[in-house]
């Protein structure tokens, strides 16, 4: 007999989805086939579902995205909570993303060419100026932080690795603006408009009333504010969105002019050198060239 290791003691059931394989097999070869394990297959309609709808969702709706009944969907939820892949929100009931997914992501994008090219030269940059260092890829809600190097004072803005920028209260967000593709831009765009992001104020990622939703769409004035960052290829914040910290940061382009990832720069204000043709301008502009020269060849013929 199968032995049973469900978290509610016994495995559930449930119809498998529209177009997908019946029981737990999967094609290999043609005239071959593997067989798998049916409620492992059934747990990843959750996480797909979950990851599909790019917001935390209610049991519920997982459920119903996931195509399966709610009453045979805790126990997956329960066992995905366990192993850490989604986690429950306390107060709202919602799951998202737990810390076993995000430790699942940061090692695949590790083995990126630029991000693998970035990490040291980001350490290097906040020993050399005495700040922080974040770089930022982007993430279906937005811009994303997949890596922080602190800054040997501390900071008073709940950064972290998994914090989403807003695209334009921030200097990072205003960067993807200028440089992202425009489909991509407009997906991140809506789902910012949809529901609020962090905008860098301490703890604002837990109260919504602090982190105003971002405008429907860009005004000219914000079209021309990208035309800038474009032409001089990096961007600054100055006491804002946080006051008394400052920021600059620069993008990283792949081989076709594509964003890459961006680096960016947090310090204090007036301990941080944002001039135009500063210190840490200079020092950004010069690592983001090498990132791409290393990461993507071509970008240096």
């Amino acid at each position: 007999m199968r032995r049973r290791n469900e978290s509610a003691g016994s495995e559930p059931t449930a119809a498998p989805a529209s177009g997908t394989e019946t029981g737990a097999e999967t094609a290999a070869a043609p005239g071959r086939t593997q067989r798998g394990i049916q409620s492992v297959e059934v747990g990843g309609r959750l996480l797909r579902a979950l990851a599909d709808a790019r917001a935390p969702l209610a049991p519920s709706d997982l459920a119903a995205s996931g195509e399966i009944p709610s009453s045979q969907a805790h126990a997956y939820l329960v066992s995905l909570t366990r192993l850490g892949l989604i986690k429950r929100d306390a107060l709202s009931g919602r799951y998202e993303p737990g810390p076993l997914a995000l430790r699942l992501g940061l090692l695949h994008l590790a083995q990126q060419p630029a991000l693998r090219e970035a990490v040291p030269r980001a350490a290097a940059l906040a020993q050399a100026l005495n700040c922080s260092v974040a770089l930022c890829i982007a993430g279906p809600q937005g811009p994303t932080i997949v890596r922080y190097e602190h800054a040997s004072l501390p900071l008073h803005v709940n950064l972290h690795v998994g914090t989403v920028m807003s695209l334009p209260a921030t200097s990072t967000g205003r960067v993807f603006c200028a440089f992202l593709a425009p489909e991509a831009l407009r997906a991140m765009w809506a789902t910012q408009t949809a529901q609020p992001v962090w905008r860098g104020m301490p703890h604002a990622a837990h109260n919504a009333q602090a982190t105003p939703t971002v405008p429907a769409a860009p005004d000219a004035a914000f079209a021309a504010t990208l035309e800038s960052i474009r032409a001089r290829g990096y961007e600054r914040g100055i006491d804002a969105p946080s006051p008394g910290v400052s920021s600059v940061c620069v993008p990283v382009l792949g081989a076709r002019r594509e964003l890459s990832l961006t680096l960016t720069a947090i310090g204090a204000s007036g301990a941080l050198d944002v001039r135009p043709n500063g210190a840490v301008v200079r020092a950004l502009c010069d690592a983001a060239a090498e990132i791409a020269a290393a990461a993507f060849p071509s970008t240096s013929t």
